[in-house]
């Protein structure tokens, strides 16, 4: 009875220890070489002395292809497209059809693309981001990123992620970014419809900056 009742406290540590927030982050590395969701975008601008907070809210979709490739496409009101191919981090404002162009492996290093879809591994993210798990939320597992560099934008990033059943298989998929820059400004994205291991074609990460758009390379 003992040796019953040993095996499954082992049975239960062990299962707790794969679920909490970098356990799920960790499979999330390992089991998502590619995905697609639609994502809003909740952007909180801290309040001013007697005014209270301002938000502005966006939406739009979202690809990726582990590593270093990933799309974001941003709707109304405010219309963007952010393409990293590899080597350039691209971003298009529609409104003021601007193009600025940035070396990709000095832009992505302790920014949230890091967490979804640059880094090839843990190790790879833990050179750039503490890590540590936090505890469960909405039915997520969540995980608090302090960037090391203590000069960028990013203050800290809050991933929260589901682990779910594909086809028999264990895997965790992308649920939530909340993420803190340097001003105190919070934006939350949540994602949805989310997809993983889907074929994607190279296209989708290739950018040609459009023809009369004035481009700005950083």
């Amino acid at each position: 009875m003992k040796k019953l009742l040993a095996l499954i406290l082992i049975a239960f540590g062990f299962a707790a220890a794969r679920a909490d927030g970098l356990g799920a982050l960790e499979l999330f590395l390992k089991t998502a070489a590619s995905g697609r969701a639609d994502f809003t975008q909740v952007v909180t601008a801290p309040p001013r002395e007697g005014q209270v907070a301002r938000t502005r809210n966006s939406s739009g979709t979202f690809e990726f292809q582990r590593p270093g490739r990933f799309r974001f496409v941003y709707g109304k009101p405010l219309a963007q497209t952010i393409v990293a191919d590899g080597q350039t981090l691209w971003l298009h404002d529609l409104d003021l059809n601007q193009v600025t162009a940035r070396s990709q492996a000095s832009a992505l290093g302790s920014t949230p693309a890091a967490l979804i879809a640059a880094a090839p591994d843990m190790a790879a993210l833990r050179a750039d981001y503490q890590l540590v798990s936090a505890p469960e939320r909405d039915g997520l597992q969540w995980v608090v990123a302090t960037p090391r560099a203590r000069d960028g934008q990013v203050q800290s990033v809050r991933v929260g992620l589901r682990e779910v059943d594909q086809g028999g298989k264990k895997m965790a998929e992308l649920a939530a970014l909340e993420i803190i820059d340097s001003f105190g400004q919070r934006s939350l994205l949540s994602f949805s419809r989310v997809q993983l291991n889907v074929s994607l074609p190279p296209e989708t990460f290739r950018f040609k900056p459009p023809a009369g758009a004035d481009v700005i390379r950083q």
